[in-house]
């Protein structure tokens, strides 16, 4: 499948291209579908004209943008064994198919993925890209606990069975739609294969990259809150958790409040994330990049000191409250610090960086922070009180 939306210029040449790999080099019988999700130019009658000239082309009209509504949509009601997508751009090369599709079609893997953050690829795009990308997956990894190396590449394939389980549990529409589904495949203990892939920057992408980095982290704590919360029920399709992950009978309980608490500070972590971005970008627009930065962490890490007192480590009441926000502010000092470190790296490299690539520069220090922030919280700031939650 390949989801489009005014892809005019790109439409006809790269289903050209991909149909004559697959009809001379893929040993396997395949169909392209063209999903116009909400185009306005000539996407859609180039669509229909790819359809009568290639026998293997199929073409569908969605009137509702949004690649990952467009994806859902095809992919419910296909008949294939095996269900992809790539980008219109054709970004990843063609060779990397049948080693993408080989694993789903002998049983091997459930799902696969292209990567451009694994050792192999090859992959010429810029640096701001290229910061984003590596500060979005470590944001999964500390949020979500995902151990797959790259969401967002569009190059990525599942076997039908198990999409027809995951496809219902999803909700998003648009570009955070990647990540939803691998991170229920891999909760639902699905195996996941990645393919490193040769990989060149589209210099005229259509992605907004500061609208999609807000979209993306507003999908982080909503997909986050509901795994915590349970009301997210993913079925059990493949091997569960690995056995080093399981606690051991004697060491439950320390384990397992250590484990809930970290759940907790988490979740707490990304939805500070969230209101450090929009307030800094907010401010950003009257300030400098410093007094922003400072401004925007003083504000969420007074607010992340509260709501971690009473939801991470369970304290109520008033008192102490004032010398834990005091502890908390030097946990703060140590973020100022790291994060206008990143700044000054960052104008220091580049004599005028983009707002994009000062907010990837910020999240990857406040990623940092955050793990110094939680062990502050736990050995100091709430030392007396983190036990686990108190009863109300």
């Amino acid at each position: 499948m390949v989801p489009v939306r005014n892809e005019e210029r790109d439409l006809v040449p790269s289903i050209r291209r991909l149909d004559a790999h697959l009809r001379d080099r893929f040993p396997f019988t395949a169909r392209i579908t063209i999903a116009d999700n909400g185009s306005t130019d000539g996407t859609w009658s180039q669509a229909l004209a790819l359809e009568a000239e290639l026998n293997s082309v199929r073409a569908v009209r969605l009137e509702r943008p949004g690649r990952g509504g467009a994806l859902r949509s095809v992919w419910s009601q296909s008949d294939a064994a095996v269900l992809a997508y790539m980008d219109v751009d054709l970004s990843t090369d063609l060779n990397a198919l049948l080693p993408l599709l080989a694993p789903l079609l002998s049983g091997h893997s459930d799902v696969a993925i292209g990567t451009r953050l694994a050792r192999g690829a090859r992959v010429i795009r810029g640096p701001r890209r290229e910061i984003i990308s590596r500060c979005y997956n470590l944001l999964l990894h500390a949020s979500l606990g995902t151990r797959f190396s790259d969401a967002q590449c569009g190059f990525k394939a599942i076997r039908a069975d198990q999409a027809r389980a995951l496809l219902p549990l999803t909700s998003d529409t648009g570009w955070f739609f990647d990540t939803e589904l691998l991170v229920l495949a891999e909760r639902a203990g699905l195996r996941i294969h990645e393919v490193p892939v040769d990989w060149i920057d589209d210099a005229d992408s259509r992605v907004k990259l500061v609208a999609t980095a807000v979209a993306d982290l507003r999908g982080i704590v909503r997909l986050g809150t509901g795994l915590a919360r349970g009301t997210i029920s993913i079925p059990t399709l493949g091997n569960p958790s690995p056995p080093g992950l399981r606690q051991a009978g004697g060491q439950a309980s320390g384990r397992g409040r250590l484990a809930g608490q970290l759940v907790r500070f988490i979740a707490v972590g990304v939805a500070s994330t969230v209101a450090y971005v929009l307030l800094y970008l907010l401010l950003r627009g009257s300030m400098a990049a410093q007094a922003a930065n400072a401004i925007s962490l003083l504000v969420t890490a007074m607010a992340n000191t509260a709501v971690n007192r009473r939801v991470t480590f369970g304290i109520r009441g008033r008192m102490h409250a004032a010398r834990h926000q005091a502890r908390g502010l030097i946990a703060f000092g140590i973020g100022l610090a790291l994060t206008s470190g990143a700044l000054v790296a960052l104008h220091a490299a580049s004599a005028r960086p983009g707002r994009a690539a000062e907010v990837a520069v910020l999240i990857l220090a406040n990623l940092v922070a955050t793990l110094v922030r939680f062990g502050l919280y736990r050995s100091w700031v709430f030392h007396r009180s983190a036990r686990g939650p108190h009863p109300a």
